[in-house]
């Protein structure tokens, strides 16, 4: 379902001088995510076009487009850096969309927060939090293109999340403020709790312009690649590590299958060992050294961030979460695609060697150590040699039933089908309010029924 052309004439001298573009190349390259890392979204996802893409630079702008769009009755599709992985912004029906990276102002920050337009990239607000003395809780492995808002509304958790817990988690983001999608725009601010009215809702119910963010303390952080000869050995020593209290931003456990795809660290992470890849704090290196030795196993590379960057050694969150599935695509893509698993807690490391036997060939894991709720999580993002849908989902539904897991579906569009498991009644109720004619990123909510949109 596309919009009329007259509709969009109408929209576009309704905005006035507000920058936008319709050329089909532009809108080729802006009507995508990453969602090519599954042959199953891939087959669904392609060849879906916005119209219009439409910049705008400041909040009244985001307000103007907005009251164009109710008025008009066209889909809006917001986009960040476009780095998501399940078609978050793909424009399903058309319409336009809204690329808000030039609303990328820091607003303020003090201490332990910042507040920022919802466009910034990650990455910049990582280098203005550095001038004040603090880096950011956490932030995805894609961080030089990701934008804070994309973050907030598609991500929910990584680097950072074995300290800090995941997105959601209470202290992370605080504060959200929302344009409305109607004839006459509203201003929403959400505090605490509320936030999660929008958080993780794909853009289906308001527009982020701004939001805050939590900082914490610059830490010099050591970047360690750790060699075992076993992959128990590998899970072992990296719980050990996080139930002992040592003070890390990042722990991922890889498996040597792995090395052949690592080719810029392939002198410290050879093809017949397994990997720990972290980020441990100066005052706890030798203390994880120890318990790397303990476990038998030796350290490789050991290196702050600037003495990584001399050596030109990449740093070891390019090799954690879901970096890793694109380290793999990058060399043999088509032939993989990837599962997101949460397993039950306590982590029993024996269940995971359990399905490494399983499946053989068909999966090569890596595991990642977090907090969620404030107690330990462990998730892995294995990569799935592609053969079918069938088989996907028969793994899929395996490693729920025999394993106690619980897989966050990366070949869904949906939030309930994706990760949410259900639907999330309060954030429809939002949407009631915020986006009263349905019109926000249409198909990737089952919660929005046709008969909830206000004529």
């Amino acid at each position: 379902m596309t919009v009329s052309p007259d509709r969009i004439a109408a929209f576009r001298a309704e905005i006035g001088g507000i920058a936008c573009q319709d050329q089909e190349r532009v809108l080729q390259v802006k009507s995508k995510d990453y969602y090519w890392y599954s042959q199953i979204l891939t087959e669904q996802l392609d060849g879906k076009l916005g119209q219009i893409l439409v910049l705008p630079t400041t909040e009244a702008e985001v307000v103007t487009i907005a009251a164009a769009a109710a008025k008009h009755r066209i889909p809006i599709t917001v986009r960040g850096g476009g780095t998501g992985n399940y078609g978050q912004c793909v424009p399903m029906e058309g319409g336009i969309i809204l690329d808000m990276t030039k609303l990328n102002r820091v607003l303020e920050i003090t201490d332990g927060r910042m507040v920022c337009e919802a466009g910034a990239r990650i990455e910049a607000l990582e280098t203005a939090a550095a001038a004040t003395g603090q880096m950011l809780t956490m932030f995805p492995s894609t961080k030089r293109l990701a934008t804070i808002g994309g973050f907030m509304s598609g991500g929910s958790g990584g680097i950072g999340s074995l300290r800090n817990g995941m997105l959601r988690d209470g202290g992370n983001v605080t504060y959200v403020r929302v344009v409305t999608v109607e004839e006459e725009p509203q201003l929403i601010d959400l505090h605490g709790p509320d936030i999660l009215k929008v958080q993780h809702a794909y853009g289906t119910n308001g527009i982020i312009t701004a939001m805050d963010y939590a900082l914490m303390p610059f830490v010099d952080w050591q970047h360690t690649i750790a060699l075992f000869d076993g992959y128990d050995a590998a899970l072992s020593c990296a719980a050990d590590a996080q139930e002992s209290g040592i003070d890390a931003y990042l722990m991922t456990v890889v498996e040597r299958r792995f090395a052949r795809f690592y080719k810029r660290v392939a002198e410290y992470f050879p093809s017949d060992r397994d990997a720990v890849f972290a980020m441990i704090a100066p005052a706890d290196v030798e203390a994880f050294a120890a318990k790397v030795v303990a476990h038998g196993g030796h350290v490789t590379v050991s290196k702050s961030l600037p003495d990584l960057e001399a050596a030109k050694l990449p740093p070891t969150w390019e090799f954690g979460w879901n970096h890793t599935t694109l380290q793999a695509l990058k060399h043999e893509r088509g032939e993989w695609t990837y599962l997101q698993v949460a397993y039950p807690r306590p982590f029993d490391p024996a269940l995971a060697l359990r399905q490494q036997q399983r499946y053989g060939e068909e999966l090569y894991f890596h595991h990642e150590m977090a907090r969620m709720d404030g107690d330990i999580q462990i998730f892995a993002l294995p990569i799935l040699r592609w053969t079918s849908r069938e088989r996907t989902y028969e793994i899929i539904e395996e490693m729920e039933r025999l394993d106690g897991c619980t897989i966050f579906d990366p070949h869904a569009i949906t939030i309930e089908d994706g990760g949410m498991k259900e639907i999330d009644t309060a954030q429809i109720d939002f949407k009631k309010r915020a986006d009263p004619h349905g019109l926000m990123n249409p198909g990737k909510t089952r919660g929005w029924t046709a008969d909830m949109a206000k004529d």
